[in-house]
């Protein structure tokens, strides 16, 4: 069985070899080597051509993080390969590179509106809902309606007294919710970031229901549990949610709301045809 040093030194000589040098504007003519020489390598990972050899024969101990990413970065790995790669050398991933998200793509988006009668958001590590399906437009919140910038749980949680009433034991929520905000910016990578912190000084200013649960320092897994709803016009309604990561995306997590019962499921579906049901001409005349 190969040991991980050989195990790394196998998968950086696949790496390599499977450049085009043409790509890195090295000259072509004669070249013994497929792909990037060793010391080509070297120079674009900003190490010493013996270091990197070294690497390659599984000689030299354990790399650090940060030739790691050097490396990754020489040899243009995408992030599952970088991924991989501090697996080989460290045994564990990388630390978490968290970047803002815009939106989501329409295969993601096909997958929330594939559950017809559940609910589910996409949301970023920051708690903006960034995809959404019919379900959860006619029971949650119709996101499609509040400018791009105000589609944040916690701003809507903590700042829209409509948002709160259809909680059932909001302070419960609430605490739920920040603990587990507290989670989610730690894991992907966010928590010291310029987004966060600007948020977490908002939300502070705007509530002090929430800066007073920010200083209790709680966190939460999201997981899974229960959830009611008190709708204006469907009433008390039971959910079953589920959170899930979207691989590859550590920024991002889906959230699935399940009816609890056969009841609730009619309740949302009368609601969504409510919702879609166009209004008589005589309305959208006015």
């Amino acid at each position: 069985m190969p040991q991980p040093a050989d195990t790394l030194g196998s998968y950086l000589r696949d790496r390599r070899t499977r450049l085009d040098p043409a790509t890195f504007g090295v000259a072509g003519g004669r070249r013994r080597t497929t792909g990037l020489r060793r010391e080509e390598v070297a120079q674009r990972a900003n190490i010493s051509p013996t270091w990197y050899t070294w690497l390659e024969q599984g000689r030299g101990g354990a790399p650090s993080a940060a030739v790691l990413d050097r490396i990754a970065q020489g040899l243009m790995l995408t992030e599952p390969e970088r991924e991989h790669l501090f697996m080989l050398g460290l045994g564990r991933p990388p630390e978490v590179r968290y970047s803002p998200v815009d939106g989501i793509t329409a295969r993601l988006q096909r997958v929330l509106d594939g559950m017809e009668l559940s609910p589910a958001i996409i949301k970023t590590a920051t708690w903006d809902v960034v995809g959404w399906n019919r379900a959860a437009a006619a029971l949650l919140t119709d996101y499609a309606q509040i400018p791009r910038e105000q589609r944040n749980i916690l701003r809507l949680m903590f700042g829209n007294s409509k948002v709160r009433a259809v909680q059932d034991d909001w302070q419960s929520v609430a605490r739920f919710v920040v603990g587990a905000f507290r989670a989610d910016v730690a894991r992907a990578g966010a928590s010291r970031s310029e987004e966060c912190a600007m948020l977490v000084d908002e939300l502070c200013g705007l509530s002090p229901e929430f800066e007073a649960l920010w200083r209790d320092n709680d966190v939460i897994a999201h997981g899974e549990g229960t959830k009611r709803i008190h709708h204006p016009a469907a009433g008390t309604l039971s959910l079953e949610f589920s959170s899930f990561a979207v691989e590859g995306r550590p920024e991002l997590a889906m959230i699935v709301y399940n009816p609890a019962s056969a009841t609730d499921a009619d309740r949302i579906r009368q609601l969504i045809l409510a919702k879609d049901k166009p209004l008589p001409p005589s309305l959208t005349d006015r």
